[in-house]
């Protein structure tokens, strides 16, 4: 594959498919910014068949360095607006991957598939690899939507799914940091305009309930994915302890997060669990190297997190906003 270009191309796991494509720097100090003009024909070529590529042994200068290579494809880089987990801003428009505590694993999701709008693009680095674990799993969404029983795709596509969030409580992420104000009106409006139904509870804390996508269409290769995150919302993801524990203190409307039917019926705890398992089998999952940059069409590519020892610190990016509901 690499006989066009001086960058060493090929999957980076033999014989497991083209996700991720590896785009090897050919010799060490290949600055991965000012290679950029050499490598977007690349990005061009691969990553609509293999839905992510992973840039190694280039140098990056540092945050600002990723920052500019991500923006200079030509789209604003995206807030992170109505948000689901907790993250810091480091620079404009660059977020620190999920802070959750370091021995909990984060499922295979498409980035705010939860959500009617979402980025086309997403971009990771790695700035500090853990000492041990931490990948970023990643998945094939065609594949999964193959493998996905016919029975429960369709269920899902008929029925839709209602994503119920509460902020706040100190049980999850406030509503002030999931919609960047303090401004009660201001969140009413954006919820008008995006299709969430919200309410003010009598202990001034938020619920919102958004209708949205099973699955989705890719606006370019027109492939359907399993687009959604019901597996990770729903209650049954917590552990048995900590749903039990939660259900004593919170009825189940008030649960931080949750998903039913679009109809607001619940979904069954073993589907869920069927679909977990057809997750388990696409997961595909490397360690990460100092520098690395990993770019993936959010609709063709879903990725994870798995639990980690000692220092580890990735940064994220996104762009191209898009959505197949909203004008």
């Amino acid at each position: 594959m690499s006989e066009l270009s001086r960058f060493d191309i090929h999957p980076l796991q033999a014989g497991k498919g083209d996700l991720p494509m590896l785009v090897q720097a050919p010799e060490p100090g290949v600055n991965l910014l000012e290679a950029f003009a050499e490598l977007k024909p690349l990005v061009d070529r691969y990553l609509l068949d293999c839905g992510g590529i992973l840039f190694r042994g280039f140098q990056v200068a540092g945050i600002e360095d990723f920052r500019e290579f991500a923006a200079a494809f030509g789209h604003p880089l995206l807030r992170y607006e109505f948000g689901s987990t907790p993250r810091t801003n480091v620079a404009s428009g660059i977020y620190t991957s999920t802070e959750y505590p370091a021995h909990q694993a984060i499922p295979l999701h498409n980035e705010q598939a939860y959500t009617l709008e979402w980025p086309l693009k997403i971009w990771f680095y790695s700035v500090i690899p853990a000492e041990t674990g931490g990948e970023t799993p990643i998945a094939d969404s065609r594949e999964i939507y193959r493998r996905i029983p016919l029975r429960i795709r369709e269920r899902f596509i008929e029925k839709k799914l209602m994503y119920v969030r509460n902020y706040g409580n100190g049980l999850d992420v406030a509503w002030e940091q999931v919609f960047n104000t303090d401004d009660r009106q201001a969140v009413e409006s954006y919820c008008r305009a995006h299709a969430i139904q919200c309410d003010w509870k009598d202990d001034g804390e938020l619920r919102t309930r958004q209708i949205c996508q099973a699955v989705a269409c890719h606006p370019v290769t027109k492939d359907m994915v399993w687009f959604n995150q019901a597996h990770l919302f729903h209650v049954s993801n917590l552990p048995w302890e900590v749903r039990e524990s939660l259900l004593e203190v919170v009825d189940e409307e008030d649960l931080p997060r949750n998903v039913y039917y679009g109809d607001g019926s619940p979904i069954e705890d073993g589907l869920l669990d069927e679909i977990r398992g057809v997750l388990n089998k696409c997961t595909i999952s490397f360690p990460w190297l100092q520098d690395d940059v990993m770019m993936l069409d959010n609709m063709l590519a879903a990725h994870a997190r798995s639990p980690f020892t000692g220092k580890r610190k990735l940064v994220v990016a996104m762009a191209e906003g898009y959505s197949e509901e909203l004008p």
